[in-house]
């Protein structure tokens, strides 16, 4: 991780999919080469320990509340698998937003029948920021949390806006 936290000014270094060897220069998604390299990067490293990374999340995410557990009746196992689907998928789209906002409208609209509603989406997020922290260490520096960060509003926004449309359709 000590390259990320490098690579940060290393605007010619080559990332999986689709950097630009201008820093500045945004993707469509509006993130700029740099930041989705960042993301991409560490999450390579969440993603080699999917299963604990899952599991460090839930557990998280059901101290900071408790009273979202029931909506998780499958196996947390199962659960797990599902949510680094999501952000694999999520990051792998990331130079396509149109495809990304379709998917994460639709994800957004799927989780109002699971009782999800918008006050669930800040504990969600500084879950996942604290499992990342848990699982990155020393190496989850201010530039990758401002990354993190950004994706997650991101998502989160898109996703509300899917379960608003549903809930409009639902109450017409």
């Amino acid at each position: 991780m000590d390259a990320i936290v490098a690579e940060i000014g290393n605007e010619g270094h080559p990332t999986k999919v689709g950097y630009t060897s201008t820093a500045e220069n945004p993707t469509q998604a509006g993130m700029t080469s740099k930041t989705v390299h960042l993301i991409r990067t560490s999450f390579a490293r969440v993603e080699a320990l999917g299963h604990v990374a899952a599991l460090v999340f839930y557990k998280r995410l059901f101290e900071l509340a408790p009273h979202v557990r029931p909506l998780f009746p499958a196996g947390i196992e199962e659960q797990s698998k599902k949510l680094m689907d999501v952000l694999a998928s999520a990051i792998g789209m990331l130079e396509r937003p149109e495809e990304l906002r379709i998917t994460l409208e639709q994800l957004g609209a799927r989780h109002v029948d699971y009782g999800v509603v918008p006050e669930h989406y800040d504990i969600v997020g500084r879950a996942l920021l604290d499992m990342l922290e848990s699982i990155l260490g020393r190496d989850f520096v201010p530039a990758l949390r401002e990354a993190w960060t950004g994706l997650y509003s991101t998502i989160a926004s898109v996703m509300l806006a899917g379960a608003a449309k549903k809930a409009a359709l639902t109450s017409a």
